[in-house]
């Protein structure tokens, strides 16, 4: 089996958000069921729920020790989700078969980069925005555009961040019709949202490393016993983010498909 190692990455800082209640029973970092609000995001959790997780990363907007601070020109941000926000989607698809006007709002905030373009106001950050959906391994495939991102001498820091959120009537649909195609992709038992922000690994010894490997031809799975597989292709990335968040050293290795 061969030992493809890509690169070694800092990780600065990591978040978790999952549901709230005895659904977080076991997993790391529970959301509040009320969101901090986002000024021009309505209706659904998803744009708060990746802004709340993004602000537990990079720390307050306001504090001068936030991890953008005068990396804002060199700060990228990738988002990874298979269905996007399903809830605005819906909202905005309903109003229309009833032949009423979508409005503003929902049509801005069903673009899924949006509440990254809030986040990047909010921080300052002015690098690339980057928006990943694939089935087989979202979370891998963010990974190696934010490994690939580092490659850039411009940039010093890339914030990845997973999200979904609890799947509606319209996700389980799109779900099954995958599913029928040999395409599924597991959902998630409710919201859940990690962030991760890597920089490039500079021989510090008492930074943490996250390595990039190609060893395998395919993910490997979430154990079955592993509460955070609740949360399908997030839960290894979830498990991910809250092992580096609460250590802050040692390497963590993510197995990525070819």
């Amino acid at each position: 089996m061969p030992s493809a190692l890509v690169s070694h990455r800092a990780i600065v800082d990591a978040a978790c958000l999952t549901p709230w209640g005895d659904e977080a029973s076991g997993l790391p970092g529970a959301a509040p069921r009320e969101l901090p609000p986002v000024t021009g995001f309505a209706i659904s959790r998803f744009g708060p729920l990746v802004h709340a997780v993004a602000a537990d990363c990079l720390g307050p907007a306001e504090s001068s020790g936030n991890h953008v601070g005068r990396h804002g020109a060199g700060t990228a941000v990738v988002l990874a989700t298979v269905f996007g926000d399903a809830v605005t989607t819906d909202a905005a698809t309903r109003r229309t078969v009833a032949g009423k006007q979508p409005g503003a709002l929902l049509f801005f905030q069903s673009v899924t980069t949006s509440i990254l373009s809030h986040l990047t106001r909010h921080y300052g950050i002015r690098g690339p925005l980057t928006c990943v959906s694939a089935v087989a391994d979202p979370a891998g495939e963010a990974l190696r555009v934010a490994d690939a991102l580092l490659d850039d001498p411009e940039l010093q820091q890339v914030l990845v961040i997973g999200v979904e959120t609890e799947p509606n009537e319209r996700v389980r649909r799109v779900h099954e019709s995958a599913a029928a195609a040999g395409r599924e992709a597991r959902l998630p038992a409710g919201d859940a949202a990690a962030a991760l922000l890597l920089r490039r690994f500079e021989n510090d010894p008492a930074a943490a490393r996250l390595t990039l490997a190609e060893a395998h031809p395919g993910p490997t799975p979430a154990r079955s016993d592993d509460p955070a597989s609740a949360f399908g292709w997030l839960g290894r990335f979830m498990g991910l983010c809250a092992d580096a968040g609460a250590r802050r050293h040692g390497t963590y290795v993510y197995e990525l498909s070819r």
